[in-house]
């Protein structure tokens, strides 16, 4: 190749080198990013040590943006000293006398002597969190983070170590105070029940999934007031919780959630989640709950609450249609003889819309208003009663222990004898018999006169708006006393097509009469 050629080339060469460099600085200055990226033309190529790297630029934040994060950053320093870990050592027993092949053809080949093996003891550590409420050594925490401890140790934000005792404990709602002796301490600030609403910002503190990771800070939004449903007894008998969206995992139980301010709105309690882990639904026992709780515990050791003296459970979508009430809406299905309810007039079928002119969110709230009164406090129930609606007050009594109200939820019956088919109602009727006396597991004498529903279509408007069951006893329609199918039959019939009319069922439970109202819309 010639001199020539070889310049030529390596004019191309060069040309187009530096034809790239322009155009790469040009398209950067174009669509303004050098600001983003810095100003120095080699740092795309040079590798800058931190010690000698210039500063770059920064994108200042928009002044609402920069007070979120001035809010977050100054809330987790305020409440960050009052959060601990709390380290619980538990002893699980095991019992290894059991022959594991007992009962299989590998018994006796296997099973060996086992007659010199009892049970064994293993200790466990488990991890939780809480909040200090006072400077002398007051922890709130969760029932379940100290329920059959051995042992507590706190640790504080500063690393210090402090064992603990159990002050007090409420398995109904989930809540425990433990003290270390200790003063001077950090402690966090009460919210505003009141205040707390959809869509506001939180931050939730804890120690999740190790002890590494004590004084974890997440930040969401109140996702959810009052969520009671029938999952969440299963962590706490009276469930009224926030739910977030900030994350919550296992560990954080027993932990603050605060608003924008630093103070305290919940306790976190429990996560739904198909891994495990957080998935954006964590709840937490909100803070007029936690007040009354805690302040009980620290009094007197145990909490006493409020009750009523009834059982309850939702209404029927065409019952809510009919008597134009909220689906939300208690309805009383049976009333203890001599109990507050009783006392203050209250019957089965009465439907409690409101608490002290608070509606109810939810059927379940009405457990938990009122348990979180004190026995002796006077409360005003707004009811609808055969479509009037009529203010009643009660004075409360003292609620039972949960142990004492198990099994009074509401269920199903059984069988049947013989039957008749109401048309387009998708329900099949029977007079009462014996062999139906003895399924529902009553004597004759504490069986009301009413008609049977031996059998009904689950795709029925009666067994999805009007929420009958198979093996309900049904006393008055039309506001009439029905004691045969005859006697239903004939009031029936008196029904003009599109009409809604109510009943009044009697279901037993165990052998407990629970009595309700619902409604029918006739074909």
């Amino acid at each position: 190749m010639t001199n020539r050629k070889r310049l030529s080339m390596a004019t191309v060469v060069i040309g187009a080198f530096l034809g790239g460099i322009l155009l790469a600085t040009s398209g950067a200055n174009f669509l303004n990013l050098s600001e983003l990226v810095g100003t120095d033309a080699n740092a795309s190529t040079t590798m800058i040590l931190p010690s000698t790297q210039p500063p770059g630029n920064t994108v200042t934040p928009p002044p609402g943006v920069q007070g979120l994060e001035d809010s977050f950053t100054a809330v987790a320093d305020l409440v960050g000293p009052t959060v601990v870990q709390i380290r619980s050592e538990k002893v699980q027993t095991v019992d290894r006398s059991q022959n594991p092949f007992q009962g299989t053809p590998f018994e006796e080949w296997f099973g060996g002597d086992r007659g010199n093996q009892f049970p064994q003891e293993y200790r466990t550590n488990a991890l939780g969190s809480g909040v200090i409420i006072s400077n002398d050594g007051y922890i709130v925490t969760n029932n379940h983070v100290v329920d059959d401890s051995e042992s507590l140790e706190v640790k504080l934000f500063d690393g210090e170590f402090y064992d603990a005792k159990v002050v007090g404990r409420d398995v109904s709602s989930d809540l425990a105070v433990i003290k270390i002796e200790a003063n001077g301490l950090n402690n966090i600030a009460y919210g505003d029940p009141q205040a707390v609403k959809v869509g506001q910002w939180v931050l939730a503190f804890g120690s999740p999934l190790s002890e590494d990771l004590d004084n974890t800070v997440t930040a969401g939004i109140v996702s959810a007031m009052h969520r009671s449903g029938s999952s969440l007894r299963q962590v706490n008998a009276l469930p009224a919780f926030i739910q977030t969206d900030a994350a919550i995992n296992p560990g954080n139980s027993g932990g603050p959630l605060v608003n924008i301010r630093g103070e305290l709105i919940g306790i976190n309690s429990a996560i739904l989640s198909r891994s495990g882990g957080s998935q954006g639904i964590g709840f937490a026992i909100p803070i007029d709950i936690v007040q009354n709780v805690v302040g009980q515990l620290i009094e007197h050791g145990e909490v006493k609450r409020g009750y009523l003296g009834i059982l309850f459970g939702p209404v029927s979508p065409a019952l809510a249609k009919a008597y134009d009430v909220s689906r939300s809406t208690a309805q009383v299905s049976s009333v203890e003889p001599g109990l507050p309810a009783d006392k203050a007039g209250l019957k089965a079928g009465d439907l409690i819309v409101k608490v002290d002119d608070r509606p109810l969110n939810d059927y379940n709230e009405l457990a938990v208003s009122i348990a979180n009164r004190l026995p002796g406090d006077k409360v005003k129930l707004e009811i609808v009663r055969d479509g009037k609606e009529m203010t009643v007050p009660v004075t409360l009594g003292l609620r039972p222990g949960e142990e004492e109200l198990a099994g009074r939820s509401r269920g199903e019956s059984m069988d049947s004898g013989s039957e008749q088919t109401m048309s387009g109602l998708g329900i099949k009727l029977a007079d009462l018999d014996d062999a139906t006396v003895r399924a529902l597991g009553v004597s004759r004498a504490e069986l009301p006169s009413g008609v049977l529903v031996a059998d009904i279509d689950p795709s029925s408007d009666a067994f999805r708006d009007a929420e009958l069951r198979k093996g309900d006893i049904i006393t008055e329609l039309d506001k009439k006393a029905v004691q045969t199918r005859a006697e239903f039959e004939k009031v029936y019939r008196k029904i003009d097509s599109g009409d809604t009319f109510i009943i009044r069922v009697h279901r037993f439970v165990n052998g407990v009469d629970q009595t309700f109202i619902t409604a029918l819309v006739k074909p």
